[in-house]
């Protein structure tokens, strides 16, 4: 048996201490992954379960697509390769339309979910959706779950050019948007068309949105009229004005990290009547807030785990968009 000097016996013992002390460490900040709401959604779209065990048809063109999310009976339509469209495909109730790998998807256009309810949208590449076209229109529908999709377009067009890349409007209801990518685009999240849709919104428009990463987006991240908005675990980088509370909408704002962006959240643009805003645990990063109405959504309705903002940045690049199911 070889017997080491104490001296170094010392030494190799400190190294060990070291590094059991930097495993426990590095244990405590493990960030949470990809696969936290994989197999469900959290917040106002728990419950939806799309085509559920339905058998899951494969599609590598437009016209089969169509065909195959038409209707209300329970379906898995599954996308493979990217598909060039003009305007918006109707999606039907029931429905799970899941990409397939990381780069399968649309192109120019996008999906439009109108007057369906139980719908999930995963894993597809939806980029540079031409206006009036959304990368995904959520019209008059409940129950929804948009999870780990990359949107994106450029800035190389005015702000106009592009429409939205998910947009939640007339009375739309119980929606989870989570682990998608945001990048390179002007006008990011619209959910509440119009100041004057009070009588329709009003009660309706209830959406939580997590572990998203708006990245070169420059506003609606997201703006919201009338509805109530839980907005928590998500990076935002180079926005000009980000999280916007407008006309009578609630929104908690929770222990998301802001860089490179002018404002924050703010609850006093561009709307008649000013919105409001409960801010908690939130990394601004020099970030400016307006904060002109301080709202009473401070706990919402249902089960969740947030993870502190210190720890938001890396789940989230590692975790977010296609290509992570």
């Amino acid at each position: 048996m070889r017997i080491r000097p104490p001296r170094k016996r010392a030494r190799l013992a400190l190294l060990a201490a070291g590094a059991a002390t930097l495993a426990a460490t590095t244990a405590l900040v493990v960030p949470q992954t990809a696969g936290a709401a994989e197999t469900a959604p959290v917040g106002y779209g728990a419950g939806t379960t799309g085509g559920g065990a339905a058998s899951a048809v494969t599609v590598t063109t437009l016209a089969a697509f169509k065909t195959a999310v038409t209707g209300d009976t329970a379906k898995v339509v599954k996308v493979s390769g990217l598909i060039s469209l003009s305007g918006q495909v109707d999606i039907g109730s029931n429905t799970t339309v899941l990409g397939v790998g990381s780069a399968s998807g649309f192109t120019g256009g996008g999906l439009r979910l109108k007057k369906v309810t139980n719908v999930v949208v995963r894993n597809l590449n939806i980029s540079k959706p031409v206006a009036p076209a959304d990368g995904i229109t959520v019209q008059a529908s409940t129950k929804v779950w948009i999870d780990h999709n990359s949107f994106s377009s450029d800035r190389d067009h005015g702000k106009d050019y592009y429409d939205g890349l998910v947009d939640i409007t007339h009375a739309s209801d119980y929606v989870t948007v989570s682990w998608n990518t945001f990048k390179n685009h002007y006008k990011g999240s619209l959910v509440g068309h119009s100041d004057n849709n009070a009588s329709e919104d009003t009660g309706h428009l209830r959406v939580t949105y997590h572990h998203n990463w708006f990245d070169n987006v420059n506003s609606r991240i997201p703006s919201l009229r009338f509805g109530t908005g839980h907005f928590y675990d998500n990076y935002v980088v180079g926005a000009d004005t980000a999280v916007h509370s407008r006309m009578g909408a609630q929104m908690l704002v929770e222990n998301n990290v802001f860089r490179s962006t002018a404002v924050a959240v703010t609850t006093n643009r561009d709307s008649d009547v000013d919105g409001y805003a409960n801010l908690t645990g939130n990394d601004l990063g020099g970030a400016t807030t307006e904060i002109s109405q301080v709202g009473t959504f401070t706990k919402p309705p249902y089960s969740y785990t947030a993870e502190p903002a210190s720890t938001v940045v890396a789940s989230v690049t590692s975790g977010a968009g296609t290509g992570k199911l």
